[in-house]
């Protein structure tokens, strides 16, 4: 087993590794690492509190481990201290404090503090709508590889929210996203080939989407599946679902 000063030298992906066994065994060593001061050990924990996972979910636990994590300054932890309060998981919900969070996470560089103030910032919740500065956060996080923030990036240039309405920008960015992992890239990417004609090479993708989709997505994605005039997309909608 490995002793708690390694693990407080461990980076996240060290961390990561030398936890890989069984949840619910190696929580009590991830508690102890935690309490000592180890800021990954503390998010680990935060987010197997937060999911149940090895532990009894405790959301309101969870959230003092983000905050332990954040207050020691680590980005990752302002961000989830922001979704806590976002989504109301194991405190009230306050989308204007979360964004202040999120705020300070994107500061520091973090993918998914750019990625989620954006996204407060497109639909003005907790601040100001705010489309311009939405869509540089975006590109900001996109640049750093965050699939998700692809995709909307796609989203802006083909509805034309802010900039100028780029099919051919659009559809870059949503092949990144899906090459990314994002299963809304995914879904937009292969939509794009359907309209270009290209149904085989859309199925690839729409094949790839229920790897990371939620099960609210996989329902819309079906219906609109079963709406289209070719019977293969029909049929994938029908495909053991």
């Amino acid at each position: 087993m490995t002793d708690l000063e390694t693990l407080n030298r461990m980076n996240a992906d060290a961390l990561r590794t030398a936890l890989s066994g069984p949840p619910e065994e190696l929580a009590p060593l991830l508690r102890t690492a935690a309490e000592g001061g180890a800021v990954e050990a503390q998010l680990l924990l935060g987010q197997m509190l937060l999911d149940g996972r090895g532990v009894s979910h405790r959301p309101e636990e969870a959230l003092r481990w983000f905050g332990e994590a954040a207050k020691a300054g680590h980005p990752m932890g302002m961000n989830m201290v922001g979704r806590c309060l976002e989504h109301g998981w194991g405190t009230s919900v306050d989308k204007a404090k979360a964004a202040q969070w999120y705020e300070a996470a994107a500061d520091r560089g973090l993918d998914w503090g750019l990625y989620n103030l954006a996204t407060l910032l497109s639909l003005g919740e907790g601040v100001a709508q705010d489309l311009p500065r939405a869509l540089g956060l975006f590109r900001d996080a996109a640049a750093k590889g965050h699939a998700k923030s692809m995709n909307m990036v796609g989203s802006f240039h083909e509805d034309g929210w802010v900039a100028p309405a780029d099919r051919t920008m659009a559809a870059r960015h949503y092949a990144r996203a899906a090459e990314g992992g994002d299963f809304r890239g995914r879904f937009n990417h292969a939509r794009m080939l359907i309209e270009d004609g290209r149904i085989e090479e859309a199925l690839v993708w729409l094949r790839r989407v229920p790897e990371t989709a939620t099960p609210r997505f996989m329902a819309q994605m079906d219906q609109w599946l079963s709406q289209q005039s070719d019977p293969r997309l029909r049929e994938l909608a029908l495909d053991g679902r």
